[in-house]
């Protein structure tokens, strides 16, 4: 049976790719100097949460039993957006509206997170990758193995969208169903509700929605994502996004697309997301 790794970690360094390849397009300039004072790693608390999978999520046969075990998992891996609502708890506990109106992290996704996992989230201090940097990093782990990581940044900005090749546009209407992702995955942080502000998931699941609707036509895995706020989305926002593939390529686990995607509300910026995904699993 294919261990639940083999999906995400199958590419080896090849999966690694798109992350080396754009990383200094975002960072560049992009932590500016009232970072110096940015809250530490001890000042990112720590909490744990039972993982879900959300309904709509059994769309992508991943993310149920049946479909995952067809694959070689265990059982149903949890969405990858879901993972990230997760990691942003000690980000938005710490620093509120500084962090989701102008903030930002990195998402990526080591190990599979099964339905039903405990899963712990907490600082972990430096970016491994680079320890130089103003980041900080929190880890998802399940019985004491990360899963996931969010390197986050209390301020960030991005640079305007890449060329690259153009997908159709995505527009959506924000309900009070899209705003409670995280809270109906089971993050409970009652600041959303008193700020009236959309929970981060919202960029992830959206993104993607674009890979659904533009990319894929049947099991897939979301692996990386690069998100920085620019302003704050309510209830009763339109939202719209412009999306270009900025790179493909094939690796051992399958085919992976890289995907620059901007949010706009009424024409001003909210955030960018560079996306990344395994768009077709290979079989063995």
């Amino acid at each position: 049976m294919r261990s639940v790794d083999d999906h995400v970690h199958g590419a080896g360094l090849a999966g690694q790719r798109a992350t080396s390849k754009w990383l200094g397009y975002w960072r560049l300039g992009s932590v500016p100097d009232e970072t110096e004072g940015m809250n530490s790693s001890a000042e990112l608390g720590t909490w744990s949460v039972r993982a879900v999978n959300l309904p709509e999520h059994a769309n992508n046969p991943i993310h149920t039993d049946v479909g995952a075990r067809a694959a070689g998992y265990p059982s149903a891996i949890v969405a990858g957006t879901t993972v990230y609502a997760y990691l942003t708890h000690p980000a938005v506990e710490a620093w509120g509206v500084d962090w989701l109106t102008g903030g930002g992290g990195e998402l990526r996704l080591k190990r599979a997170v099964l339905d039903d996992d405990l899963v712990h989230c907490g600082p972990e201090g430096k970016p491994a990758e680079n320890p130089t940097d103003e980041a900080m990093t929190i880890a998802a782990s399940v019985d004491g193995e990360v899963k996931a990581t969010l390197d986050v940044w209390e301020h960030a900005e991005a640079a305007p969208l890449r060329d690259g090749e153009p997908l159709a546009d995505v527009v959506v209407a924000i309900t009070d169903e899209v705003a409670r992702y995280g809270v109906r995955s089971g993050d409970t942080l009652p600041f959303y509700a008193s700020n009236t502000l959309v929970h981060p998931a919202i960029w992830p699941t959206l993104a993607n929605r674009v890979f659904v609707e533009e990319l894929v036509t049947g099991p897939w895995v979301h692996t990386r994502s690069h998100i920085v706020h620019q302003g704050p989305v309510r209830i009763g926002d339109e939202l719209r996004l412009e999306s270009r593939i900025i790179d493909r390529f094939e690796t051992r686990a399958g085919k992976r697309a890289v995907v620059d995607i901007a949010g706009t509300v009424d024409g001003r910026p909210v955030a960018r997301i560079e996306h990344e995904a395994l768009i077709e699993l290979n079989e063995g």
